[in-house]
């Protein structure tokens, strides 16, 4: 029996290449020199499309596959995936949540403590001699107790929050509507007066037209020169041009970002600035996560080819 032709649109590591390549047929659109003419020759007989949160599928590269029944992303993002033109084509799509949310939680209330605390200039001062020959590192700002801002109280925000609880905070939160969580966390609708509310604000929700910039020169100028944006969602939620002149002028404390627009190449004002850390969009990067998102990418791709439900539908 013919195995079902999918096209992958980035590499996986091994441990999810090996069992993909067992049960279909590959095309890896990421090492054909000519992409257009990859999807010229197979496009017509490409059922599925296995990608990655940050590569998606376009418009264009869904329509050259005619027959294309369902999009499986590698991420719980998925706002790189046209879901119009997938609506349009009768093209399901899925990502991969909860497996990741607890790790991505952990990276954003870790980067938090490493920034507020100076614990990488704190490092390279014991490395450099500094400690012994200058003295004891600058102080830095306490986390326990201050108030944290989540604008978006979805399932990473929440993992956050239930973080942030441990260190005795004042947790506000914004999202479409009040969450009964049984918590004393208070609501703030507007994402200025919940920046104004708060020495943290985590940025956790999900990416879409709506939320583009939510976060821009108002937001931050309410955050203060004493505060902290800390973003574990996606790039485009943030003003990053409105963000690096907060960061620049001081007008805003500090920024920890784990995602930026155009990665990898990343905007070059900030590797100049003190104020920022910087990480390689590596959240949901544990072996443990990972391995369970590429196994919800099979299994979604499994359950639709064998007319079963989808695990986790988007659309």
């Amino acid at each position: 029996m013919d195995k079902v032709e999918i096209l992958q649109v980035g590499p996986y590591p091994d441990w999810d290449e090996v069992p993909l390549n067992e049960a279909f047929e590959m095309h890896r659109y990421f090492d054909a020199d000519d992409k257009p003419g990859l999807l010229a020759a197979h496009g017509k007989n490409i059922k599925g499309i296995a990608t990655r949160g940050e590569l998606g599928a376009d418009r264009a590269m869904i329509e050259a596959c005619p027959n294309l029944e369902i999009i499986s992303v590698y991420g719980v993002g998925y706002d790189a995936v046209d879901l119009d033109a997938a609506s349009e084509n009768n093209v399901r799509v899925t990502n991969t949540p909860d497996v990741l949310t607890k790790d991505v939680a952990d990276l954003g209330v870790a980067m938090m403590m490493v920034q507020s605390r100076g614990m990488i200039g704190a490092e390279k001062w014991v490395r450099s001699g500094n400690w012994q020959s200058q003295g004891l590192y600058p102080l830095m700002n306490r986390v326990h107790g201050k108030r944290a801002g989540i604008l978006g109280l979805g399932r990473i925000g929440y993992e956050v929050g239930k973080r942030l609880s441990g260190f005795d905070m004042d947790i506000a939160y914004s999202d479409i509507e009040a969450k009964d969580y049984g918590s004393d966390w208070t609501y703030i609708a507007n994402a200025v007066e919940l920046a104004a509310h708060s020495d943290f604000l985590f940025v956790t929700l999900a990416a879409s037209a709506a939320t583009k910039h939510i976060v821009g020169k108002q937001v931050l100028e309410a955050l203060g020169p004493e505060g902290m944006v800390i973003n574990i969602s996606r790039a485009a939620n943030i003003d990053e041009d409105a963000l690096l002149d907060a960061l620049e002028a001081k007008t805003i404390g500090s920024a920890a970002l784990d995602v930026f627009e155009g990665e990898p190449a990343l905007n070059p004002r900030f590797l100049s600035l003190d104020n920022v850390l910087l990480q390689p969009h590596h959240a949901s990067g544990t072996f443990e996560t990972r391995k369970a998102m590429g196994k919800l990418v099979r299994d979604n791709l499994i359950a639709h080819f064998n007319g079963d439900e989808l695990l986790t539908p988007v659309n």
